[in-house]
């Protein structure tokens, strides 16, 4: 049964990967997401060391 779901596992990261390789829409799609996430990491970093630098003046 383990070895089944491997297996499936593993055909299906090789067809999404082929999928994203061939298809401009999806790794668009890929893409923009990823944009997004490092915008967001991007904005609760800044909001976290804002709130870091307020803290130390507190001290």
């Amino acid at each position: 049964m383990d070895k089944n779901f491997a297996i499936g596992l593993f055909l299906g990261m090789v067809g999404g990967a082929l999928i994203i390789a061939n298809s401009y829409k999806a790794r668009k799609l890929v893409k923009d997401g990823q944009n997004s996430i490092k915008e967001k990491v991007t904005e609760m970093t800044k909001k976290h060391e804002q709130s870091e630098d307020y803290g130390d003046l507190e001290d």
